[in-house]
């Protein structure tokens, strides 16, 4: 069921919710040279519009089918949820993303039994590295299974060379409508607080290097 590599924290079972492809060649890589068992989550309400969601999904399935990767999908579109939470609260929507997706990420990891979940988001230096690890500790404590933790950004430029040999679809934007808008209309990252979130870490910028 799962995709088995070797060396590190051997034979630790672990969901990993996938944002993209290309934020999960580094992640995957790395933990699997160190033993770990690699299942992965693609649930991404976040994504619009749906042609721009079906690219991102399409290019997770082609990694998949290259590495031999157990990815389980979530395909519920959910633009509808996502914004009812956001209107009038886009300040904090990024706040929003995080939580939603690392929730049923931990839900469907303590279905599987698995020994802990993770994201790939902590590979991007554009996201609020911050506010996804105070998410995921909420989580955990919430759900009762661990929030596996670790800074991949070291790897981001490798992940993203990866990803460019592999000829993944590479996104402009982070996802939703409000960092499309952002990102054609040119506006800089510095007139966007998003809550406590930065920025210029914000998935809003993340066009720039993915």
């Amino acid at each position: 069921m799962r995709h088995r590599i070797r060396a590190g924290i051997e034979d630790m079972e672990i969901l990993m919710h996938i944002c993209c492809s290309n934020c999960a060649v580094y992640p995957v890589q790395k933990l699997s040279e160190r033993g770990v068992l690699i299942k992965g989550l693609w649930f991404n309400p976040n994504i619009h519009p749906y042609t721009e969601y079906r690219n991102r999904l399409e290019a997770l399935r082609k990694l998949a089918g290259l590495w031999k990767l157990d990815i389980e999908y979530d395909e519920s579109y959910g633009l509808v949820d996502f914004l009812r939470n956001a209107v009038n609260n886009e300040e904090q929507r990024c706040l929003y993303c995080y939580a939603v997706r690392l929730e049923r990420t931990a839900a469907r990891a303590k279905e599987l039994k698995a020994d802990a979940f993770t994201t790939s988001l902590l590979v991007s230096p554009y996201q609020d590295f911050d506010i996804i690890k105070e998410t995921g500790s909420r989580v955990q404590e919430k759900y009762g299974i661990e929030f596996y933790f670790e800074d991949f950004r070291e790897g981001f430029a490798e992940g993203r060379r990866i990803s460019g040999e592999l000829g993944l679809y590479r996104q402009k934007y982070c996802g939703c409508v409000y960092s499309e808008m952002e990102r054609y209309m040119g506006k800089k990252s510095g007139e966007n607080k998003r809550g406590s979130a930065e920025a210029g870490k914000s998935e809003s910028t993340k066009e720039k290097a993915i």
